[in-house]
């Protein structure tokens, strides 16, 4: 059995940097977790507009309105099997900024050869993903189509009151890390967020995730 990322991927997935492969192999049948830390070099937003929006975001940990330089950033991806028997991957981000401790939270699983991120604390918004693999052996992840639950009520997010994420993460030999930057860009109104920065990883054993990092609520939509 393979990891989500290397059954989405299919063949490309050998494209991948071979530290990219292990930190996206990460999966139950690897079973192991891998955990990030180094730092964002700077965190930016869109005009002043974009504040409320981002704001609302932090409610749910799954935007952050705030901006800063060499903010010190972890990033854990633990493997665990959801209530619903889907293999799942937390991709829960902190950030320490100017000392106020923020994270932006995230879940993943595999619908055919679809990854579906689901974000926030309590899985709100389910967003498809596009891979693919760059000349460098770098994985670009593009979202796509967003979904909003929330109880009885489900709909197809509007994109006019959404933003579109790219985001590139590659691993450079010169310093031996992992290299992250992330745009998100609303169709009509430009750009919203964005970070870009740099980590290391270490591998630990892992089976399941720390209940911290686990949603309130597990989403059976996708």
């Amino acid at each position: 059995m393979t990891s989500i990322f290397e059954r989405a991927l299919g063949a490309e997935f050998a494209r991948l940097h071979p530290m990219m492969q292990r930190r996206f192999g990460v999966g139950l049948s690897s079973g192991e977790a891998c955990i990030g830390t180094g730092e964002m070099a700077i965190i930016r937003r869109g005009p002043w507009w974009t504040v409320p929006f981002l704001q609302i975001g932090r409610l749910r940990n799954i935007l952050i309105p705030d901006v800063g330089t060499q903010v010190p950033f972890r990033i854990e991806n633990f493997p665990y099997r959801d209530p619903f028997g889907r293999e799942t991957v937390t991709f829960v981000r902190g950030y320490d900024i100017h000392g106020r401790q923020r994270r932006f939270d995230a879940t993943m699983i595999l619908v055919g050869d679809r990854i579906v991120d689901y974000l926030g604390t309590h899985q709100h918004l389910a967003v498809d993903l596009d891979l693919t693999v760059d000349d460098e052996g770098g994985l670009v992840l593009t979202s796509d189509a967003q979904r909003f639950y929330e109880g009885p009520i489900a709909f197809r997010f509007p994109m006019l009151f959404s933003g579109r994420a790219r985001l590139r993460e590659r691993f450079d030999e010169r310093d031996g890390r992992f290299h992250i930057d992330l745009e998100v860009h609303n169709d009509r109104f430009g750009f919203l967020f964005g970070y870009r920065g740099s980590f290391t990883c270490d591998w630990i054993p892992a089976s399941d995730a720390p209940p911290r990092l686990k949603p309130r609520r597990h989403e059976r939509r996708h």
